[in-house]
């Protein structure tokens, strides 16, 4: 892809050296190595990936530390996200631990979530979930999210699919780590790949929410 040439090793160190000194001070003393190592490339892969799935929003680097107790004041990692309906889209992320790359339902209104039930407990519409987050999982993702430690009000505890219908949020991603193709632009190649083995559960997400993003 032009102007997408990998993420390179720099980025991923700059992280772990974060993690252990999140200060102001390391901070401006290597903000160049974030927007060369981290910032610029993350840019140009979802420049590349427009075309296909949509523009993406990238995450400031700063944490909302008001309501918070870790008064830390940066993210340890670089995510995006590219929205394809309210609440549901792609997601990839930078750090430390290397790429992931996933997607699904996130921060959903509680008519939303009611509605990601509805649909779960039909007998048609909630198996096309379970058989494409098995396709899914075959595939080397793994299904997380909030959920409920009990069964969610108005639904058997004894239902087939007691728990999806657990979930407030659901997603679906891969951790790649650190391999070999991370600072080539094979990378963005395995990005692509990606979010295309997980279209099935953004585009069925996406129908039962409804409203496109905000973002």
């Amino acid at each position: 892809m032009t102007g997408f040439a990998g993420f390179p090793l720099a980025g991923l160190d700059f992280y772990e050296d974060l993690e252990a000194d999140n200060s102001k001070a390391f901070w401006t003393a290597h903000k160049d190595i974030y927007a060369r190592a981290v910032k610029e490339p993350m840019t140009a892969l979802l420049a590349g990936l427009e075309s296909d799935f949509g523009a993406a929003k990238i995450f400031r680097p700063y944490r909302d530390v008001r309501f918070s107790n870790d008064k830390s004041p940066y993210k340890t990692a670089q995510g995006a996200v590219v929205g394809a309906a309210q609440s549901v889209g792609w997601y990839v992320q930078i750090g430390a631990a290397g790429l992931y790359v996933g997607g699904g339902f996130y921060q959903g209104s509680p008519a939303q979530i009611a509605l990601l039930r509805a649909t779960i407990d039909d007998d048609v519409r909630g198996p096309e979930l379970a058989a494409i987050l098995a396709k899914l999982t075959k595939a080397g993702f793994t299904a997380s999210g909030e959920k409920l430690k009990t069964k969610p009000k108005g639904y058997a505890a004894d239902h087939p699919r007691i728990d999806l219908l657990r979930h407030k949020s659901l997603t679906c991603g891969k951790e790649f780590g650190a391999p070999a193709w991370l600072d080539t632009p094979r990378a963005a190649e395995e990005v692509r790949a990606a979010w295309e083995t997980t279209r099935p559960l953004i585009e069925w997400l996406a129908a039962v929410v409804g409203s496109p993003p905000s973002w």
